[in-house]
């Protein structure tokens, strides 16, 4: 079964962190990531950039529109995610639990799924 890891960060985290802070993080995360990639669990994951840098689509009364963020009603931002393919829920969450940025940050266990139910 596929599961995602969304990482959920406050807003202002990163920049509190400061650069050389966020590298030994990042450093955690490309170890950990690799340690699943062993064990034949991961089929993907990354880094997201921060919310200054997105952007939402939409169409609204046959328009498509683009909003630029960042968004003021954001308390936290997707920092980041793990595309894990694992034998049950109960597996996703042990790695989820072991995941470094559970220190700092809101790992969320989500199963793939069709968009209806």
């Amino acid at each position: 079964m596929a599961y995602m890891l969304l990482i959920l960060e406050g807003i202002g985290d990163r920049q509190a962190r400061g650069e050389e802070q966020g590298r030994v993080v990042y450093d955690r995360m490309l170890s950990f990531a690799a340690g699943l990639k062993e064990r034949g669990v991961l089929k993907g994951g990354d880094a997201l950039t921060t919310p200054a840098t997105r952007v939402r689509a939409s169409v609204q009364d046959g328009k498509r529109i683009a909003l630029d963020g960042p968004f003021a009603e954001a308390k936290e931002m997707v920092g980041g995610y793990f595309l894990l393919d694992c034998k049950s829920k109960e597996e996703a969450l042990a790695i989820a639990r072991d995941c470094p940025a559970a220190e700092w940050a809101t790992v969320e266990v989500r199963q793939i799924g069709t968009c209806f139910e």
